[in-house]
């Protein structure tokens, strides 16, 4: 008994000796064809285009599977490639803002001449009832308790703790800031309070007093610890109530204080005052 790998085995040889046999002869042009060659091509040939079909679909497969296995290959790269460049542009666009917005500082600075210590706010204050941030300037850098703290925009607040390498600042919405103020146009005198929101009011402007809305407040510079002239916001609302001396207004800040990341603080001594 033959076992069956040994039958298979015998049998394929077979089939490439008869193969073999049959492409020789047929290469042959001088050899006439009788009629056992074209009975041993009648039966070889399907064996033969079953085999080189096979051969083909192999290759083929073999082929789309290199190509695949490539475009894989060259498919993580690409990634790679693409994830480096979205970097590099985002890096820019950053440096970009970073740029446009210490040009407005420079062009702010260069119409005064106090002097100037630029900061970058490394913390905001998550308590509702603060408003408060901190910056990475402290009393090494000459930032004094009770300094201004100002963006090209306007005021942004003052000074009220100083340690060695950083300091907290009072943001003029929280309801214990207040600036002394006027209407840019009119001259009106108030303050501006802070209520811990986003917006302001300006308060003890009289009745009889002519304030509009869409008007400016500046500082008045009359408190000694903001200079003349800065701009604080806009009159978004004004209401007379005839029982009342003043007036009821609210100003939107000039200030974003959502977006601000740099603020610049004022270093000029005799125009210092703590808070109390």
């Amino acid at each position: 008994m033959f076992s069956r790998k040994l039958l298979i085995f015998v049998g394929l040889a077979l089939f490439i000796a008869i193969n073999f046999i049959v492409i020789t002869m047929s290469s042959k042009e001088s050899l006439p064809v009788n009629s056992i060659e074209r009975v041993f091509i009648s039966i070889t040939s399907p064996f033969q285009l079953a085999v080189t079909k096979t051969i083909y679909f192999t290759q083929n497969v073999w082929d789309t599977y290199f190509i695949a296995v490539l475009a894989v290959k060259e498919n993580i790269e690409l990634k790679k490639q693409l994830g480096k460049a979205i970097e590099i542009k985002n890096r820019c666009e950053e440096l970009e803002l970073e740029n446009i917005r210490l040009k407005k500082f420079v062009n702010f600075t260069g119409l005064v001449s106090d002097t100037y210590v630029a900061a970058q706010i490394i913390a905001r204050d998550p308590s509702p009832w603060f408003k408060t941030i901190m910056i990475d300037k402290g009393a090494k850098d000459d930032v004094l308790k009770g300094s201004p703290v100002l963006v090209s925009e306007g005021i942004v607040g003052q000074i009220i703790e100083v340690a060695k390498n950083y300091s907290r600042v009072l943001l003029i919405t929280d309801r214990n800031s207040a600036v002394d103020a006027l209407v840019q146009n009119s001259r009106v005198r108030g303050i501006v309070k802070g209520n811990n929101e986003d917006n302001c009011s300006f308060v003890y402007a009289l009745r009889k007093d002519e304030v509009r809305q869409g008007e400016t407040i500046i500082s008045s510079g009359l408190d000694q610890v903001f200079p003349k002239g800065l701009k604080i916001g806009r009159i978004l609302k004004v209401t007379k109530v005839h029982s009342q001396l003043f007036q009821d207004i609210s100003i939107e800040t000039s200030v974003d204080f959502d977006k601000i990341e740099e603020v610049l603080v004022f270093k000029n001594g005799k125009l210092t005052k703590g808070i109390r």
